[in-house]
């Protein structure tokens, strides 16, 4: 039987050992009036709690250093931060969403670095100095699958470990994946999350092919 964990007061939400506002909340509510998020950073979004359950799952190393490209909210760095002590910083297009970031941070008492950022445009400068790149939700227009492979291309290449997307099945995701898996290590999976409610959708970890070893005639 799973641990009861009460909330502190009406519309906060508690899913993978971290609170969260629901949209209904008194700061959620108040940060609306000043900012106004316009790239869909309005909530948190079923695939973050896919890579929260993942992640959970998989774990990442203590004091990893990991980037969470279209972060919105941030609740998967905020997580991150809390569960492994990971190195987060939160990118995203939008600056609007900073403020809901610090929010979330703070109510759980981790830090969480921000960062205004276009993942179509990150070199490999920008991604070197991260173990994981990871983000859910974010291969949703047509125009967007290439440049994530790029991206991805880029990354692997610069040293980062690994590239963790989720998504809740869309054919440009699907194609995305289909073209990692013609260059490199590809594990997708079918996955649900539990928490605050359920959630299922895709996940696909991407990581650098290693070189088949060849045995020399001696």
């Amino acid at each position: 039987m799973p641990k009861l964990q009460r909330v502190p007061e009406a519309n906060v939400e508690y899913a993978y050992g971290i609170y969260l506002l629901s949209t209904k909340h008194r700061l959620i509510k108040t940060l609306r009036k000043r900012y106004k998020p316009s790239i869909h950073g309005d909530r948190a979004w079923g695939s973050s709690f896919l890579l929260m359950d993942y992640l959970s799952e998989r774990g990442l190393k203590k004091g990893a250093k990991a980037a969470e490209i279209g972060c919105g909210w941030a609740g998967l760095s905020v997580f991150c931060a809390r569960k492994f002590s990971a190195r987060m910083t939160a990118m995203d297009l939008d600056p609007a969403v900073f403020p809901f970031v610090e929010v979330l941070a703070d109510l759980n008492g981790v830090e969480v670095e921000q960062q205004k950022a276009d993942f179509t445009k990150l070199k490999a400068v920008d991604l070197a100095p991260f173990n994981h790149i990871i983000g859910g939700d974010i291969c949703f227009w047509d125009s967007l699958v290439q440049p994530l492979v790029r991206m991805t291309n880029r990354a692997l290449k610069s040293g980062v470990e690994s590239v963790i997307i989720a998504d809740p099945g869309r054919p440009t995701f699907y194609e995305y994946c289909d073209q990692m898996a013609s260059k490199h290590d590809t594990e997708l999976q079918q996955w649900y999350a539990s928490e605050p409610d359920r959630y299922e959708g895709e996940i696909v970890e991407v990581k650098l092919k290693k070189p088949k070893k060849t045995n020399k005639k001696q």
